[in-house]
């Protein structure tokens, strides 16, 4: 659905291309959730969004939704293993938000042409 497309992909490579921001060292995190929590966290918001905004898709259709999270979210574990566990910085979270926001957009272009 998206993992596959050109979009996630370039997503992917501007995660790569600011990976800096997670791993300055002695930056003071402005958060009690990790990295990865956030990432979660926020990706499940905006799913929630997405299925919410397509009442239309039938379950096989979340499922698979579903399914490219998970991918989405190992894809973070192997990018951002190093600094995973730890806690997140004020920058990071405005990151994390951000790139959130962009993979929401993906399938919201993506359920627009199925439902299309």
């Amino acid at each position: 659905m998206v993992t596959d497309k050109d979009g996630y992909m370039h997503l992917i490579q501007y995660l790569t291309e600011h990976l800096g921001i997670f791993e300055t060292p002695g930056a003071s995190s402005a958060s009690d959730e990790t990295v990865m929590e956030l990432f979660e966290e926020q990706l499940s918001a905006q799913i929630i969004m997405v299925c919410g905004q397509n009442p239309s898709l039938n379950f096989e259709q979340r499922n698979h939704v579903i399914r490219e999270i998970d991918a989405i979210v190992y894809d973070l574990e192997e990018i951002l293993a190093n600094v995973a566990n730890r806690k997140a910085t004020s920058e990071q979270t405005l990151f994390i938000t951000e790139f959130s926001g962009l993979i929401k957009n993906l399938f919201d272009q993506e359920i627009a042409k199925l439902t299309a």
